[in-house]
């Protein structure tokens, strides 16, 4: 049985934005953070200059949502100066200012697993969030994390000894191939009239870009080509003793899909 080697992180934020990126006026915020937000952050802790492949598992809870005012920057590439249209002048170009409001997350638990593809990454990646080379944050570059505990953990495919259901209260991403091979199961409630499987909301969730030029090689104009996962988000998550699934050592269940 192959077992892996994982950083278990976990964290705490008081407010907090992941944004939606159909969201504007109002910044809707996703429940967790989505894949590409965990991946960057490692990166930058770590110091990486270049993209390395990992496995992220992430699941936790938050107490409440509040809405609060912020300040609205925007400007078009290239555009200029217009006295009658922009409150700011730079150079020659114009910046618009505003209000928008942001949609916050209060007391958000995070519980992390992470298990990069190059096994040799684990001490790097568990001394970054031991030592962190500036102050960590995780979502808008002001929404600061708090580390409460880092931990190298084994993570194996297996049977429970026991059913097993998603511990504290959390909430999970649950990639979608995990549900389609019935590996995962969701309780169902009396409201659930009608569903009795995929009880959660999904979602597309970016986790890698590639730049590609749509210009020219004389003018070009690059573009995030983002690779997303789609995903359950749900807290009615239980896997049964005859399924085999992800765990770490310590019993906690691991969103991860397999190998292709």
């Amino acid at each position: 049985m192959l077992i892996m080697k994982a950083i278990r992180v976990k964290l705490w934020q008081d407010l907090v934005n992941f944004k939606k990126p159909t969201s504007f006026q109002l910044k809707e915020t996703y429940p967790l953070p989505p894949y590409s937000t965990v991946i960057g952050m490692v990166h930058t802790l770590c110091g990486f200059t270049s993209y390395h492949e990992m496995k992220i598992s992430i699941q936790g809870k938050y107490f409440s949502k509040v809405n609060d005012l912020a300040t609205r920057y925007e400007f078009k590439n290239g555009g200029k100066y217009d006295v009658e249209r922009h409150q700011i002048k730079v150079d020659k170009y114009g910046v618009s200012r505003g209000v928008s409001t942001a949609e916050l997350l209060v007391d958000l638990e995070l519980l992390l697993h992470i298990i990069p593809e190059d096994p040799s990454l684990v001490p790097i990646i568990e001394k970054a969030f031991r030592e962190p080379i500036e102050f960590p944050s995780l979502g808008r570059r002001e929404d600061i994390a708090t580390i409460q505990e880092v931990e190298i953990v084994d993570v194996e495919k297996r049977q429970s000894k026991k059913s097993t259901e998603i511990s504290d209260g959390y909430n999970a991403y649950v990639p979608i191939s995990l549900t389609e091979n019935n590996s995962i199961h969701f309780k169902s409630h009396e409201s659930s009239v009608g569903r009795d499987k995929l009880l959660g909301t999904r979602y597309s969730l970016t986790e890698k870009y590639e730049r590609v030029n749509h210009g020219t090689e004389k003018a070009p104009k690059f573009f995030r080509k983002w690779r997303k996962k789609d995903v359950i988000y749900s807290s009615r998550i239980f896997v049964s003793k005859k399924d085999v699934f992800f765990f770490d050592e310590d019993n906690y269940l691991v969103f991860i899909e397999e190998e292709e």
